[in-house]
């Protein structure tokens, strides 16, 4: 009989709401218990496939604010797969490790949880007599600056060897650095597969050996976007291993991009949104689609769209109401104007003043240094994983500044254009 299981990372259990967009109760309450719904998930393909084993990479949890409540979740569904004979292999991650609840919590007894410099498991006997092990590391320690390989052992000679480990790798953007290593130092050290986690995009490294991140499996913001899976791996008799993806995610975040250009009103505007957002639906296969779309190109609603943003918000939202499981997060504007050019009394002042904005205000260095200067007191009363996101550094600080500057300079002209008072819509 083959050896069968589930690889899985970072779930980050009852993860706290990462999208100050979601104002939408309903929505936010939805995003909140996504991630219970995916660990829900996970187990009934456990079950449904008859797997021997689940393998969780790595972070688990979600820091210190998770609580007993989750513990007490996380109990009853690892039982589930207890009653069914399924193993368990569990590493801590860099957000497990600040949990105040992992040593409040008795695991069922077909958890192993692996920690520093220990022996691999048994986890079963191929049909030929060649056995499968597991080998895993894990720390309490939210930071871990150098590679952890050399805490595995040698690999079981005639044995096939899969290895778990929670890595940043070589780096990866929004990732904080933890155990790094190459794929190359993995692929020498002799496992046959490599079960990693930390990194929230899916990626298979390597073929031979198998080396596998696979992603999470509940997307938490438009950061984290796209259908999100889990990994069924099967190693035949003969040793040799075949996966595949299977979808977990419950809400779906995605991006799209929708084009005006040449939209003449309003109506016209929603039928061109509504097609977009009807298309995408049917192509997703999530039991809800979280949208953040961005409107662009040269329209004469451009102004329009800019200037009562509630109203086009609730007017996309009734929209969305209408496919089943469709919501809005946010609208993000990139129209522009489309210049009538000069009519008798002259060119348009508000044209001209959106011109002088761009070539003469927004490039001053008096400016530049002014809203700087403001910048830099808002991010104060930020928290630092916010701080650090937005501005990181004086280069991402002064990208940040420049596009708020002409965001916020498009707004106001937006409620100067001469149209300001039409309410026809």
């Amino acid at each position: 009989m083959p050896f069968r299981f589930v690889h899985t990372a970072d779930l980050h259990l009852d993860s706290p709401l990462r999208s100050l967009a979601l104002k939408n109760p309903e929505l936010a309450e939805l995003v909140r218990g996504a991630t219970r719904t995916a660990l829900a998930r996970i187990v009934d393909l456990c079950l449904a496939e008859g797997v021997d084993a689940l393998l969780i990479a790595g972070d688990l949890y979600d820091g210190s604010q998770t609580s007993m409540n989750t513990a007490l979740y996380l109990a009853g569904e690892l039982r589930r797969l207890e009653a069914a004979g399924i193993r368990v292999f569990l590493i801590r991650g860099n957000h497990d490790s600040q949990s105040t609840i992992k040593k409040e919590l008795t695991l069922p007894s077909n958890v192993h949880l692996f920690s520093g410099r220990v022996k691999p498991v048994l986890a079963k006997a191929l049909e030929t007599g060649r056995e499968v092990y597991i080998h895993g590391v894990g720390f309490d320690n939210p930071h871990a600056p150098d590679s952890l390989l050399s805490s595995f052992q040698e690999p079981i000679t005639d044995a096939v060897n899969i290895g778990m480990l929670h890595t940043s790798l070589a780096g990866a953007p929004g990732h904080d650095p933890y155990a790094p290593c190459s794929v190359t130092d993995l692929a020498r050290h002799g496992f046959d597969y490599w079960a990693l986690g930390h990194v929230h995009l899916r990626q298979v490294h390597s073929e031979t050996p198998l080396i596998v991140m696979p992603g999470m499996p509940q997307g938490r913001d438009i950061n984290e976007a796209g259908p999100k899976t889990v990994t069924l791996v099967t190693v035949g008799d003969d040793g040799r291993f075949e996966h595949r993806e299977h979808e977990i995610g419950q809400a779906v975040f995605e991006r799209v991009l929708v084009d005006l250009s040449g939209t003449q009103d309003w109506r016209q505007m929603l039928e061109t949104v509504g097609e977009a957002l009807s298309s995408l639906r049917n192509r997703s296969m999530a039991d809800h689609l979280i949208l953040r779309i961005s409107l662009k190109g040269a329209t004469p609603l451009a102004w329009k769209l800019r200037r009562d943003p509630d109203f086009l918000l609730a007017e996309l939202s009734n929209l969305a109401a209408g496919l089943t499981g469709c919501w809005i997060e946010k609208i993000d504007i990139e129209c522009r104007g489309i210049d009538a050019g000069a009519s008798l009394s002259g060119p348009d002042p508000v044209e001209e003043l959106a011109a002088l904005i761009q070539s003469d205000v927004l490039p001053s260095h008096a400016f530049r240094q002014e809203a700087g200067a403001m910048l830099d007191e808002l991010l104060l009363q930020l928290p630092r994983e916010l701080r650090e996101s937005l501005a990181g550094d004086e280069k991402a600080a002064g990208r940040f500044a420049e596009a708020l500057a002409l965001a916020g300079s498009d707004d106001v002209l937006a409620h100067l254009h001469g149209d300001a008072g039409e309410t026809d819509r």
